[in-house]
């Protein structure tokens, strides 16, 4: 079964789905990149693979479509990656090894040569080969470079890079790609030796990156691409500019100058933004040496530099000069001046100036020798002493076979010839008096190598011999298109896709018309082209071209194969066209939208559907609710349409319904009656009903025709509605009417009301006539809201009583008695003119509580709660008391029964 990587990876496992559906959320966190905007992947060069390159194996699944169609799903998963982060080695790797898992290749292994099935234990290099090999060969490989030399060596590498590992990373134990899952279970709908889980291995290595992402591909051979992830703020490398990158690509040149202050100081770095220390300052000028005798023209980051003359100052001896070269500073102390002793070191002279010589001391010198075992047996000397040690001493050669007196200075060697095994354990040493540290083998391995057609050329070594480096080359059936394998490995190999033009001619009515395909072993593919014959229903076969077929070419093959019989392979004759299967979408007899039916042409056939007719009326308003029918003219009829000819002959064809409902539209201006004419297709008349609306101060109420008063506008509806008249609504701070005509909103005349009204004194006695809006002024200045006052009481008191109210005072007694009794009875009859909810109002408001009947009635609550509390409280002292005494009672009854049924117990 083929099966597709980027399928995997997309989340179309079906037995991984939710595996796959975690590792699609996962990849959520990059952004996508349109797919429009993505590059095409870079194709492979067949002519330049190698055997680092997976999909120059062999391939176990197929033919040249299956190839193409992995090779497309490849690159829609390598695309993304492209349009983001752009094309590289490393990408170019992830492409190649993806391509090569998708179409089920097995490469062999490059040590035991076999090939690696998908059950098979294996184990891939993390550096940058990324082979995989045999588990157990890989173990005998590091087992036998660790420990096969003579002297054993803490690393072995790989057999393919070569890349160095420690003895401790000796692979033990069958992991997948990223290294997760311990032994994963083969499974055929995931890619062999994977887990099928999310890779997570870090994306960059490198600690100082400032990248800690992972991959998010699916586990996976090869290298992970890279990382996509936006760095919002990433600086360039002179840190002058910041833009959002990819994390992959986070480190760049913003292509301006670098401006870095220079090691030395004075100057600015003229290069352009890049990576690195900033190279040395070359700006040219003069500069003085150390000494400041010499000028010279330099380069400013060798602005520091020495003459060659020498310095010849004077030391502070005042005796010596300075010998040393151009310096800067002082020329320092003299190097005689202090501790003076003879040449040996044996005798001091404490007080000798530093121009004197000091004198020998006559005893032996006995300074260590150059041989550094004996000493000088000279006298004190001055200058070096002789470095040949001249001392005759017993001596055992290298291999230490000979002893025998010498000088010191000769060196010993015998003639015997080592006959330890080099390195290589295959070869004796043969160098004369040998010291044990025998030189590795020079001579050539020569055994075969496992390729079986080479010999191994290196020098002489132990264990297994690496892969043949040599590499066969595989051309397709043409010869110009080849590429290259590892030598042994070209017997399981095919040949490559060559991508000229195949010279076979076709067979079928397509010859000119084909599309060329490219060259290739075996049978040519067949005609992609429609067949494009006509069929009796005027329709074009459009199916893939069914004519002959052109006869199979042999296949490739590189194993050696016995010779067969050549048979005659003829052509396969055409079959003749299928019946049309052209999709006509078919109309229902109502010809509604959205319900045509999808038949083959050959099996075409009217039918209604379930909807209702839908036909619009004559009326133009309504639609017809019988069931789907044939209409006797149909909508939108084009002349020559072939469905309105078969339904102005089809005796199924019947009229819609007619409409019988009233008119439904809404007038102009729009309003609240409706048209009385039936559904009608014209417009409606104007409406004629009357509209009643009362005058603003409710005196009248006004009948319009709805279509006059509705065309008017809102200033023009207010003055129709006024009916001319006086106001007649009733003031609120006075108990007058409003005297303006009548009006919209609140009377203007409120606080301006100028009807007279009679003033009197608080006896009745006095009497004045005085304009409303002066007696409001006065209740206002008092302190009194004109709203309170009773209207049979408005202006009452308002005057002063003057003489005339006092002599009234002096009244006798029957008089005064007659006239209260008077006032009493038109008071009395006043009162029983005023409604009855007046009375109760006014008398309510008459009635006034005292501070002292507030005060005594809050005690007396006070006290009643309290007495309340003190009652309960003893209630339940009572209670418990009750409860206990009621226990201390039973508890007796209880311990006089015991004592009835046990007499002795109690006695005792």
């Amino acid at each position: 079964m083929p099966f597709s990587y980027a399928a995997a990876a997309a989340g179309s496992s079906c037995r991984k789905t939710n595996r796959i559906s975690t590792a699609a959320a996962a990849t959520a966190r990059p952004p996508a990149p349109s797919p429009s905007l993505a590059p095409a992947p870079p194709e492979a060069n067949p002519s330049a693979a190698s055997d680092s390159d997976p999909s120059s194996y062999s391939s176990s699944s197929g033919d040249e479509a299956d190839l193409t169609a992995s090779d497309s799903a490849t690159a829609s998963v390598v695309s993304a990656y492209l349009s983001v982060a752009g094309e590289g080695a490393d990408l170019s790797k992830v492409g190649i090894f993806l391509s090569s898992a998708a179409r089920r290749r097995s490469p062999p292994c490059l040590i035991c040569f076999d090939p690696i099935r998908p059950s098979d234990p294996v184990w891939s290099c993390s550096s940058s080969c990324f082979a995989i090999l045999h588990l157990p060969c890989i173990q005998s490989w590091a087992h036998q470079s660790a420990s096969g030399a003579a002297v054993p060596c803490l690393t072995w590498g790989c057999p393919k890079c070569r890349f160095a590992y420690p003895k401790s990373q000796t692979p033990t134990s069958y992991l997948c790609f990223c290294s997760k899952t311990v032994d994963p279970t083969p499974d055929p709908w995931i890619l062999p030796h994977s887990c099928g889980d999310v890779c997570r291995r870090r994306l960059n290595a490198n600690l100082d990156s400032g990248c800690d992402h992972t991959c998010l591909l699916l586990c996976h051979p090869g290298p992970c691409p890279p990382c996509t992830a936006v760095v919002p703020n990433a600086p360039c490398f002179c840190g002058a500019h910041r833009e959002p990158r990819r994390c992959a690509h986070q480190r760049y040149s913003c292509a301006g100058k670098c401006n870095k202050r220079l090691s030395c100081g004075l100057h600015c770095c003229p290069v352009n933004c890049h990576d690195g220390p900033c190279p040395p300052c070359a700006v040219r000028g003069k500069h003085k040496c150390e000494c400041g005798e010499t000028m010279e023209e330099k380069l400013c980051s060798e602005r520091v530099f020495q003459c060659k003359r020498e310095c010849g100052g004077m030391l502070d001896c005042g005796k010596h000069r300075c010998e040393r070269g151009c310096h800067g500073g002082k020329c320092g102390e003299c190097p005689l001046r202090g501790r003076r002793t003879c040449p040996c070191g044996k005798k001091d002279y404490p007080k000798l100036e530093c121009d004197a010589e000091a004198a020998t001391c006559g005893s032996t010198c006995e300074k260590v020798l150059g041989c550094g075992r004996h000493r000088c047996p000279e006298r004190c000397h001055r200058g070096p002493c002789d470095e040949t040690c001249r001392l005759v001493i017993t001596k055992s050669c290298r291999c230490g076979g000979l002893k025998k007196e010498v000088p010191c200075y000769q060196e010993l060697t015998c003639e015997r010839k080592c006959q330890r095994l080099r390195n290589c354990g295959r070869h004796a040493c043969k160098r004369r008096c040998c010291a044990g540290d025998c030189p590795p083998c020079s001579e050539t391995c020569d055994r075969k190598l496992r390729c079986g057609n080479h010999k191994c050329l290196s020098p002489c070594h132990r264990g297994a011999c690496s892969p043949c480096p040599l590499m066969k080359t595989i051309s397709c059936a043409c010869g110009k298109t080849c590429f290259e394998v590892p030598c042994g490995t070209e017997k399981n190999q095919k040949p490559p896709k060559c991508s000229k033009k195949c010279n076979i001619p076709r067979l079928c009515r397509h010859k000119l018309e084909c599309r060329p395909h490219k060259c290739h072993y075996g049978a040519c593919p067949p005609c992609k082209l429609t067949c494009g014959e006509e069929l009796s229903c005027s329709h074009i076969c459009k199916e893939r071209c069914h004519g002959p077929i052109s006869p199979p070419n042999p296949e490739f093959t590189l194993k050696p194969t016995k010779r067969k019989m050549e048979k005659q392979i003829e052509c396969t004759p055409g079959i003749p066209c299928p019946p049309c299967k052209e999709v006509v979408l078919v109309p229902c007899f109502g010809q509604h939208l959205g319900q045509e039916r999808a038949m083959p042409c050959s099996k075409w056939r009217p039918f209604p559907c379930q909807n209702l007719c839908g036909n619009p009326l004559l009326c133009g308003n309504h639609y017809c609710t019988k069931s789907c029918h044939v209409l006797e003219v149909p909508l939108k009829q084009i002349e020559g349409d072939p469905i309105a000819s078969v339904n102005k002959e089809n005796a199924l064809a019947e009229p819609c319904e007619q409409c019988d409902l009233p008119c439904q539209r809404v007038g102009e201006p729009p309003c609240s009656h409706r048209c009385p004419l039936p559904c009608h297709l014209s417009d409606c008349p104007p409406c004629k009903v009357l509209v009643k609306k009362p005058c603003h101060c409710g005196a009248m109420v006004h009948a319009f025709e709805c279509v006059y008063f509705n065309n008017l506008k809102a200033k023009e509806q207010l003055k129709v509605r006024s009916c001319g008249g006086p106001c007649h609504r009733k003031l609120p701070n006075c108990p007058h009417l409003c005297s303006e005509v009548c009006h919209p909103g609140t009377c203007p005349s409120v606080d301006q009301c100028m009807k007279k009204v009679n003033v009197r004194c608080a006896c009745n006695t006095l009497k004045q006539e005085w304009i409303c809006q002066d007696v409001l002024k006065k209740y206002r200045n008092s302190g009194r809201d004109p709203k309170e006052v009773p209207k049979s009481q408005f202006g009452v008191g308002l005057l002063a009583c003057g003489e005339d109210c006092k002599k009234k005072v002096k009244v006798p007694d029957p008089e005064l008695h007659l006239r209260k009794s008077q006032e009493t009875k038109s008071q009395a009859v006043e009162v029983a003119n005023v409604p009855k909810r007046r009375k109760r109002r006014d008398r309510g408001q008459d009635v006034k509580v005292s501070k002292f009947q507030e005060v005594k009635a809050y005690v007396l609550r006070v006290l009643l709660i309290i007495s309340l509390s003190i009652i309960i409280a003893a209630g339940l002292y009572l209670l418990w008391k009750g409860i206990f005494r009621l226990s201390d009672w039973m508890n007796e009854m209880e311990e006089q029964r015991a004592r009835q049924r046990h007499p002795r117990g109690a006695m005792l």
